[in-house]
């Protein structure tokens, strides 16, 4: 088995084992508060509102609105990182079949298993800061995924040279 083709596959197998493993544990031992944190929240906003006390409404609409953001990624996250990480274990199948060197086959599969977890990684960790720095490590793995696929599609249909 070839050095990439291994990368890929082992590195999806093990995102998708953290993947599911992260959903676990999120279903089990946080969603249902969330889910109850986000639907208090609202009810709560609505009611203040309708009781004329607007400050009280708006602080909890802002918890039911931080809330449901973390909710979101939280869900994402898990699935994300196990729809990237069967992506890279059926890359892995045939990417001994890229029209590329065996050096720009590794190089490209580093960065199609580096992206495929910091993608996700970024993204969770906006439940923690909002901040410019995991908003950039979020983007830049999905870059890396974008740009990375883009090049393996091109070493899918190039033609061999004569």
């Amino acid at each position: 088995m070839s050095r990439p083709r291994r990368l890929l596959i082992i590195t999806g197998v093990t995102l998708a084992i953290w993947g599911m493993g992260f959903g676990l544990y999120y279903a089990l031992f946080v969603e249902h508060q969330t889910i109850d944190k986000i639907d208090g929240a609202l009810a709560a906003g609505f009611s203040e509102a309708a009781g004329g006390d607007f400050i009280a409404a708006r602080e909890s609409l802002q918890v039911y609105a931080d809330t449901r953001f973390n909710y979101v990624r939280s869900v994402d996250v898990h699935s994300h990182w196990i729809v990237l990480a069967m992506m890279l274990i059926a890359f892995g199948i045939v990417f001994d079949r890229l029209r590329l060197t065996e050096k720009q086959r590794i190089v490209f599969a580093w960065l199609l298993c580096v992206g495929s977890a910091i993608f996700p990684l970024g993204v969770i960790l906006q439940t923690l800061d909002r901040g410019i720095i995991t908003q950039a490590v979020a983007a830049l793995g999905a870059a890396m995924v974008i740009i990375t696929l883009a090049v393996v599609a091109f070493g899918f249909v190039r033609r061999e040279k004569n």
